[in-house]
């Protein structure tokens, strides 16, 4: 491949990742969903996963520790998330759903599908697998730190 043609491919892929995020906040912002994008990301994890620690979810949220704890810090003030002193280790905490929060996943998982949907449409099974399949070997690439 060359300079250009893997330019036009990064430009469309960041373009891409881009106009997702920029129409899931809109809608989110437009359905007055009472939370952002990146709330809601902390929040599906959460009721996904039982007792993460601030470092797990962030790994899982591919957010740095000082934005996620701004997010955490708002969900808790919101009563959707609490925090509870971790068992092996004093210094650290683990995140938990509160009722409220599990509420709220409950309400806005079937409107967030519906924004993925609008994304997704005019793609088949065979689309998908190679949109897998791609997006899985540039992670791997990636992944090797060289």
């Amino acid at each position: 491949m060359t300079q250009e043609q893997f330019s036009k491919y990064s430009f469309l892929l960041d373009r891409t990742a881009r106009k997702v995020k920029q129409y899931a906040q809109q809608k989110f912002k437009l359905g007055d969903f009472g939370i952002t994008v990146d709330q809601w990301l902390v929040l599906k994890n959460l009721s996904e996963n039982e007792l993460l620690s601030q470092s797990e979810l962030a790994q899982l949220v591919f957010k740095d520790q000082p934005t996620l704890t701004r997010i955490i810090d708002i969900l808790c003030k919101k009563s959707y998330v609490t925090r509870v002193p971790h068992p092996q280790d004093r210094r650290s905490f683990q995140l938990v759903l509160t009722e409220e929060g599990l509420a709220k996943v409950s309400e806005l998982r079937p409107l967030v599908a519906g924004i993925r949907e609008k994304a997704w449409k005019n793609l088949d099974q065979q689309d998908f697998e190679e949109f897998k399949r791609i997006l899985n070997t540039i992670y791997t690439n990636l992944e090797d730190n060289g």
